[in-house]
């Protein structure tokens, strides 16, 4: 018997498949040594990817099904490793939507990092949306912080939903975000360990239970509750993604010149540059340097642009 299901569960050499949209996940296992053309990644199969399989019996945890081919895939979200090696992860196949779920303090934001993950997500192609939670804290601590945060990002382009897991502010909006225009979308969920992903998906379906965690105090950083790529279906009719938390990301490699076409807000205006190629670090006449000093380009966002520079040095 041979069929086709999407993975929603990698636990390293084991997987669970199930033939979306229906919910009914069985045992897989990569039959030999199935690649993707081209694939230098550390995981040839991640949790979204389209696959066919074979079976001589209905799949259960004795008869696994055996992964015998793996679909092309429409997108896929990777990093590379943050040491000089050359490794990449995929983290997941064939997104609808990325919500990139971020916290001001406890833990605190690093700015470059959520730019490289925006980065990323534009090279190949995924809309990604920034979701801001535990707004009920800073909206009472750090008012001028969060407005600021909420600035940088929607002058880029981006869509800022404001949420707290604990109140119930901004579930709203952000459950219509997952559902799209007709439900059935695949939404990935990342960010830092700690962020309050589980809470919110908790919040946002309460018939799913994903494990939620503490802050270690120790660190103001968050403990790693979730270790397992897996996909969990939303009462919304759409489906989501669980990423363990992130503590690193480095960039996929692009070449100097290439990077600023993944910053909509300079691809924008970088027509406007007197130099073509431009790397808008020096050159007379560089409409992006203009765009900084008048502040419709914002300078946290330039200063991440800058430093991806200097990261493409490093690994070259």
């Amino acid at each position: 018997m041979k069929g086709t299901a999407t993975v929603v569960k990698n636990a390293g050499s084991h997987f669970l498949l199930s033939e979306l949209p229906t919910w009914k996940p069985f045992p897989a296992v990569l039959k030999g040594k199935v690649r993707m053309s081209g694939n230098s990644s550390t995981n040839p199969v991640a949790v979204g990817d389209v696959v066919t399989y074979e079976c001589t019996v209905d799949p259960d945890a004795s008869h696994p099904a055996s992964i015998v081919s793996i679909h092309d895939r429409k997108n896929h979200l990777i990093r590379r490793s943050t040491n000089l090696s050359r490794q990449s992860h995929v983290i997941a196949a064939n997104i609808d939507r990325a919500f990139l779920v971020v916290t001001l303090y406890f833990p605190e934001i690093k700015l470059p990092f959520l730019d490289r993950l925006l980065v990323t997500c534009e090279v190949y192609g995924i809309p990604a949306t920034i979701v801001l939670n535990k707004v009920d804290i800073f909206k009472e601590e750090f008012p001028e912080e969060m407005e600021n945060f909420r600035r940088i990002y929607e002058t880029a382009g981006y869509e800022v939903i404001l949420t707290s897991a604990r109140t119930g502010e901004g579930l709203d909006r952000l459950r219509e975000a997952v559902t799209g225009s007709g439900g059935g979308q695949v939404c990935l969920f990342s960010g830092e360990s700690g962020v309050g992903k589980s809470s919110l998906v908790k919040a946002l379906d309460p018939s799913l239970d994903p494990k939620v965690g503490d802050i270690s105090m120790a660190h103001l950083q968050g403990k790693h509750t979730t270790s397992l790529y897996e996909m969990y279906p939303l009462s919304c009719g759409s489906f989501m993604i669980d990423t363990p938390g992130l503590r690193g990301f480095g960039l996929v490699s692009l070449k100097k010149e290439e990077v600023a076409l993944y910053f909509p807000e300079m691809l924008r205006v970088s027509g406007g540059c007197r130099f073509s190629p431009c790397t808008h670090t020096h050159e007379p006449g560089c409409a992006v340097k203009e765009a900084v000093d008048q502040g419709t380009i914002t300078a946290e966002r330039y200063s991440s642009y800058l430093g991806m520079l200097e990261e493409d040095k490093k690994f070259r």
